[in-house]
């Protein structure tokens, strides 16, 4: 999209642009010239510190059962089940018979052994630098030998009736554990060599094309999360010696281990129910079919409630695998039509990257009063009418292509639409920050579309795509009270949002060599509200991204839908987390943005050749700080916005 630059010295001029910064503070400047950072990280930013701070809580505990409260949630950053999930077959064992703790509604926890019972054996409880829950059992190394622990361990004293139980206990989650990893053998030898081929296939793209995983089976990890990846993602390439899935192509299956059986088959299932993005549900989680059948049995009553009836019939306790292979299949496909019926979204609790697919309530008292304000603050600024978000369309004197012709200070209608979406739902939501991205030119896409220019698109940068970022005044409490610096971590976000558009098209379009190669993830169809998200992605520890709505759109241009194509996220950097009604609400106002996208994109299609400029780091300065482009580098004395 990017046009090509001239012999005559403009190359040298753009090349002189690059090396310049482009924060807004910093306007004019060589890139990386400053003496040091403006802003240097906490130490205990994010998760290492969230961790530190558990740990001493939980060694401050008054007993074990508050201690491990405080450990399985993180000190409430995410639900107990999630952490629960994620035990080793000894350590649930261990939990179940010295503290009463049992993961699994359908069995449990049995009474307690009497505590005033002479020590058998001292156990050790310790909190992983992945954040998981450990336990020391009988004839295991003390836990600093196995793991990298936090800080120490919590003894906790077995007598013999916790030995006796526990014997018990484990020996039957063995003998489990056993027999799934024997069913799911059966289930691979039956799929041929052919067909166990393309499932590997299958789940080396959903490694690349999906955010963060983190699985595990026993003590082993299975994720494409940064440095400690075992699969494909963004350390490892297909085919990568070290990527689990590309060692075990042509591997006879005798020679699979149960783990890596049992993983291949669990990560089928979560595909089948509902694609690559239901692989993020089990994120923290030990990837056992007993757990994986609890995930799908939450989703098919959460369906059938939808549906109206008992129109996907469950799997049965202690399914085998072929039962929750069908189980998955019928989830997979009645999911469009819940989708249809009511709102799906996913809650998201950034400690341990783990998301919840849930269905909605309808829209009520809370989500009304967002919807008014911001369909009364649209009303005013813009040639629309209705009585709410869902209604909105172009007033009946209005010129039908505004959208392409410069409106208001802007240079065309839909800049306008997607500034003052923006700003109105930072006021309405109390949002510290409110932002909407998309494409830059939607003619340059018809064009690329009309001559099946896959490949042409695959070459777009970042820069031909825009985030509009509107922080409300107080947000410039969390920056030291300066404005200078809200400009810029205002075009921080936009600038990640631009790499999101970006991120998202190519999966879109058809399946070329290019378009293969090209990095990119299957673009979100559904909204979802995220708890605590600053604690590992680095733009948001470092920006205090903390409590989010996103809302992704798609829209169709040319014939073609593109999911993704736009959305809206809402930040909070502190106080309450956002609610489901806030939710239902945020996506009415990207639905607006959306459609108003969407007219632009016939507009478009019949010959308008408007295009997107805004929303550059010269406008995030001037727009946060009310100074213009020319007084960047100084420190405003209060905010516009």
């Amino acid at each position: 999209m990017t046009a090509p630059v001239d012999r005559d010295g403009s190359r040298r001029a753009a090349n002189a642009r690059k090396r310049q910064s482009r924060r807004p503070s910093r306007l004019g400047l060589a890139a990386g010239a400053t003496p040091k950072p403006d802003r240097v990280r906490e130490e205990d930013a994010g998760f290492p510190g969230l961790l530190a701070r558990v740990w001493r809580k939980a060694s401050a505990a008054a007993d074990l059962r508050s201690a491990l409260d405080t450990l399985l949630t993180l000190d409430g950053h995410v639900p107990a089940e999630v952490q629960a999930g994620g035990l080793r077959t000894a350590d649930a064992a261990a939990l179940k018979v010295v503290a009463g703790l049992s993961g699994d509604d359908r069995d449990p926890a049995g009474a307690v052994a009497d505590a005033a019972e002479r020590t058998a054996f001292l156990g050790e409880i310790g909190l992983t630098t992945g954040g998981r829950v450990v336990v020391r059992v009988p004839s295991q190394q003390p836990l600093a030998k196995q793991h990298t622990l936090v800080a120490g361990v919590l003894r906790v004293p077995w007598t013999q009736g916790h030995l006796e139980a526990y014997r018990r206990e484990v020996t039957a989650a063995q003998e489990r554990f056993a027999r799934y990893a024997a069913d799911s053998r059966r289930w691979l030898a039956e799929q041929g060599e052919e067909g166990r081929a393309a499932l590997l296939a299958q789940l080396t793209e959903a490694a690349q094309r999906t955010a963060p995983f983190m699985l595990y089976i026993e003590d082993k990890q299975y994720t494409n999360f940064r440095d400690t990846n075992t699969v494909v993602g963004k350390t490892l390439w297909p085919g990568h010696p070290d990527c689990v899935f590309g060692s075990l192509s042509g591997l006879p299956l005798e020679l699979w281990s149960d783990h890596d059986a049992l993983l291949v088959v669990g990560i089928t299932l979560l595909i089948r129910s509902a694609g690559y993005g239901r692989i993020e549900e089990a994120n923290g989680s030990q990837l056992t079919p007993d757990n994986v059948g609890r995930l799908l049995e939450h989703t098919r009553r959460n369906y059938n409630g939808a549906l109206g009836g008992e129109r996907i019939p469950a799997a049965g306790p202690d399914a085998g695998i072929d039962a929750l292979m069908d189980l998955a299949a019928a989830l997979g496909a009645h999911r469009p039509e819940v989708a249809r019926t009511v709102q799906l979204y996913r809650e998201i609790h950034g400690a341990l990257i783990h998301k919840v697919e849930k269905v909605a309530a309808p829209y009520g008292e809370v989500a009304a009063d967002r919807d008014r304000q911001v369909t009364e603050h649209l009303r005013a600024a813009l040639p629309v009418v209705g009585d709410r978000l869902a209604e909105l369309r172009l007033a009946d004197d209005a010129d039908p292509a505004w959208l392409a012709r410069p409106y208001g200070g802007f240079g065309t209608g839909l800049e306008a639409v997607v500034y003052e979406a923006v700003a109105a739902t930072t006021a309405a939501f109390k949002a510290d920050f409110s932002m909407s991205r998309g494409i830059r030119s939607l003619p340059e896409l018809v064009r690329a579309l009309r001559a099946e220019a896959w490949d042409e698109i695959t070459t777009w940068g970042i820069t031909d795509f825009f985030c509009c970022v509107v922080p409300a005044p107080e947000a410039r409490r969390h920056y030291g009270d300066s404005l200078a610096t809200l400009a810029d971590t205002a075009w921080a976000m936009s600038s990640r949002m631009q790499y999101n558009s970006w991120h998202f098209i190519a999966g879109n379009l058809p399946r070329t060599q290019k378009v293969l190669e090209r990095d990119h993830f299957v673009p979100p169809t559904i909204p979802d509200i995220a708890h605590f998200s600053d604690q590992h992605h680095h733009g948001h520890v470092n920006n205090m991204v903390r409590f989010t709505i996103r809302s992704p759109q798609a829209v169709e241009v040319c014939g073609r839908p593109f999911n993704g194509f736009m959305d809206l996220r809402i930040v909070r950097a502190d106080g309450e987390p956002y609610t489901e009604q806030e939710m239902l609400a945020a996506h009415q106002v990207a639905a607006f943005i959306a459609r108003m996208t969407q007219q632009a994109a016939v507009l478009a299609e019949q010959g308008e050749q408007a295009e997107v400029t805004a929303f550059d780091s010269g406008w995030h300065w001037t727009s946060v700080t009310g100074t213009p482009v020319e007084r960047a580098g100084t420190e405003p004395a209060r905010p516009r916005i």
